[in-house]
């Protein structure tokens, strides 16, 4: 089943490597998915394999308790992070986590980035947040990363990447491309000794703009 949503994955999985926003087999995608009797589950990438190679069936489906439903090969380490995240996104269906070079060094830092331009607060909610260091795989990092991430589309993981969130698979890649282009903007400004954030009305008004396109209660 879910052949036309594993691929999504599958070609995602692969534009996020040749963008350079992870490295070998690092990082993980998921997309929500429904049985034909409009059960949640979950396609997430496998653990361990590099992305040019992937093949439909490699793409793990589990249910909402993690456990699996298709594939011989193992789910993602982080699968708990991904359910998690789901569970509590309920308007998201596509999670792309990555180990994107700037926003791994600005979560290094254990630094929130501000509402630095207009699309950053439009599309990702505002401020970018660092979640709490817990360990890669535990039910503590899939707790953190969800405190972390909160109504917005993009949460920094401290010492170990990023995260987005997405209608679709498409959406949560861009908003992790747009979330690296940030983080790349910060640490410049913060080089040159200067970071002027948004005017607070302008980000008032565009926080507005968001919560009523992405805001789980619309």
């Amino acid at each position: 089943m879910f052949e036309s949503e594993k691929k999504q994955l599958i070609e995602a999985a692969q534009e996020l490597e040749k963008k350079g926003l992870v490295v070998g087999t690092a990082g993980n995608l998921s997309l929500r998915v429904k049985d034909p009797n409009g059960r949640e589950l979950m396609a997430i990438t496998p653990s361990g394999r590099y992305y040019h190679s992937l093949k439909v069936d490699d793409i793990v489906v589990v249910d909402f308790s993690g456990q699996k439903v298709e594939s011989e090969l193992k789910a993602s380490i982080e699968t708990p992070m991904h359910l998690e995240v789901l569970k509590a996104r309920k308007k998201m269906n596509a999670i792309v986590h990555a180990h994107a070079v700037n926003c791994s060094a600005v979560a290094v830092a254990r630094m929130d980035i501000p509402p630095l331009i207009d699309e950053q607060v439009i599309l990702l909610g505002g401020e970018i947040k660092v979640a709490e260091y817990a360990f890669p795989g535990t039910p503590e990092l899939a707790r953190s990363a969800v405190a972390g991430l909160g109504p917005r589309n993009a949460v920094l993981l401290a010492n170990h990447g990023v995260l987005t969130v997405g209608r679709n698979i498409r959406e949560a890649l861009t908003f992790c491309e747009l979330a690296e282009e940030l983080a790349k903007i910060y640490t410049t400004a913060l080089s040159l000794g200067k970071v002027n954030q948004l005017p607070a009305e302008a980000v008032e008004l565009e926080k507005a703009f968001f919560a009523a396109t992405y805001g789980e209660d619309h």
